[in-house]
C-alpha cells in the first residue's frame, strides 16, 4: 500500500508536535520567542544586581532580572542555576517549599529570580570559590553566564552542595 500525501503530512505534523517539550517550545530552537511559547535567552535582556554577603557566615542575594524583548512568551518552572569554581560545578536547588508558577511575559515585561547564598570562608575547606554562574530557562538547555564576584559560597554537610537556593520567577515592575 502506498502512503498518500495527506497521510504523510499528518504523520509529519504529529512528529513535529511530539518534538516539542512540555513547555511548548522546541528546546533546540534558536528562534526568538514564539507567540505564547517558552521564553528563550536569545529574546530576553539580562541584568544582575547583588546585595552581597559582607563576610563569612552572612547571607547575600543576587537578583537576576529578565526583560522580554520578543513576542509574548511563557516561563513554566524554575531557572536552572549552576555555580562554577574552576573544574568544579555545583547545582543550586530551588528554595524549599517554593512552588513555580506559570508566568507569561508580554513584550518589554520583566521577571526576576533570586539566588540566596551563605558566604563561605575564603579558601576554606567548606567553601566553594565560585567564579562563574550559569543559568537556563525552563525547557531550554541554552545558558547565560555571569561573573561571580561576591565571595566564596559555603558548602553544606560533607557533599559539594552549596549553601544556596534559587527562588521561582517573580513578576517585576507593576
Amino acid at each position: 500500500m502506498r502512503a498518500t500525501p495527506i497521510t504523510v503530512a499528518a504523520l509529519a505534523a504529529a512528529l513535529l508536535l511530539t518534538a516539542c517539550d512540555s513547555s511548548g517550545g522546541d528546546s533546540s530552537s534558536t528562534d526568538k520567542n514564539k507567540a505564547g511559547g517558552a521564553c528563550t535567552l536569545d529574546a530576553v535582556g539580562v541584568q544582575v544586581a547583588a546585595s552581597a554577603a559582607p563576610s563569612a557566615g552572612d547571607s547575600g542575594n543576587v537578583t537576576v532580572t529578565l526583560t522580554n524583548r520578543g513576542s509574548k512568551c511563557t516561563l513554566n518552572g524554575f531557572p536552572g542555576v549552576d555555580l562554577y569554581a574552576g573544574n568544579v560545578s555545583s547545582t543550586v536547588l530551588a528554595t524549599k517549599a517554593a512552588k513555580a508558577q506559570k508566568l507569561t511575559l508580554t513584550k518589554d515585561a520583566s521577571t526576576s529570580f533570586t539566588i540566596t547564598y551563605v558566604r563561605g570562608e575564603a579558601g576554606g575547606k567548606k567553601s566553594l570559590p565560585v567564579k562563574t554562574v550559569k543559568f537556563t530557562l525552563p525547557g531550554s538547555t541554552a545558558d547565560h553566564s555571569f561573573k561571580w564576584s561576591y565571595g566564596d559560597v559555603a558548602l553544606k554537610g560533607d557533599a559539594n552542595e552549596p549553601n544556596a537556593s534559587v527562588t521561582p520567577f517573580q513578576q517585576a515592575g507593576d
